[in-house]
């Protein structure tokens, strides 16, 4: 996967340059930025790629497999790590924050980045994730276009928000905020200005959600909810 990334690097940070693809980070930032309001310390991007989403977030540090995509992130002024999700270059309890904005699904196993970033965050430390639902329009359109043979999207293991939470829960983490952008369709012109919403959305495109590490033993968000 990581030469697949090498090759497609120039092309996939150009894109962003495009009116669709503009369009559509701006959306996504102004959905982190929503969720990462108040968390201040050292924060790391685990999956960087070009460092577009650490540079406009303001995160100093990131980590991916691909070596020219790592060039383009120290590029924009970001320390870069050359390493893969899974066995993460630091020492326990490093961070404050870890953001991986459209990255969980290209991972090979989830399970043992997510117990990584449990690990290298401290106490009450956050997860924050964007991802593209499959469940979503936008999601819909990549998976058929996986199923189409995209060289891209055809790596990636894409999950609906309650699969993406589920997961992220059960390697120790609990779900305090979420909030949902792109509620435009693929193929439609984008709106003027950016539309966030707080909380999940099946209709959106992009969802943002926030995890707080917890304890061992620490009830769910969901099994929280069902309590009250």
């Amino acid at each position: 996967m990581t030469r697949v990334f090498d090759g497609i690097a120039d092309e996939y940070d150009r894109w962003y340059n495009t009116p669709e693809g503009a369009a559509i980070f701006r959306e996504e930032v102004e959905c982190l930025r929503l969720l990462q309001q108040g968390r201040p310390g050292r924060w790391l991007e685990v999956g960087v790629g070009t460092g577009r989403f650490a540079y406009t977030l303001g995160i100093a540090e990131g980590v991916d497999p691909s070596p020219r995509m790592l060039e383009m992130a120290a590029g924009r002024d970001i320390a870069t790590h050359e390493a893969r999700a899974e066995d993460l270059p630091f020492q326990r309890s490093s961070f404050d924050g870890v953001l991986m904005a459209l990255t969980l699904c290209f991972i090979g196993s989830a399970e043992a980045a997510l117990k990584e970033c449990q690990r290298i965050l401290r106490p009450l430390g956050c997860l924050l994730i964007g991802t593209v639902a499959a469940d979503g329009p936008w999601g819909r359109e990549y998976v058929e276009k996986a199923h189409r043979g995209h060289p891209v999207y055809a790596l990636a293991h894409f999950r609906t928000g309650a699969e993406t939470v589920e997961l992220v829960e059960n390697a120790g983490f609990t779900l305090t905020r979420a909030a949902s952008a792109l509620f435009w369709r693929p193929g439609d012109a984008p709106p003027e200005k950016p539309r966030v919403e707080p909380g999940i959305f099946t209709e959106a495109g992009f969802l943002g959600l926030l995890f707080e590490r917890t304890a061992r033993g620490h009830p769910s968000a969901a099994k929280l909810k069902a309590q009250e």
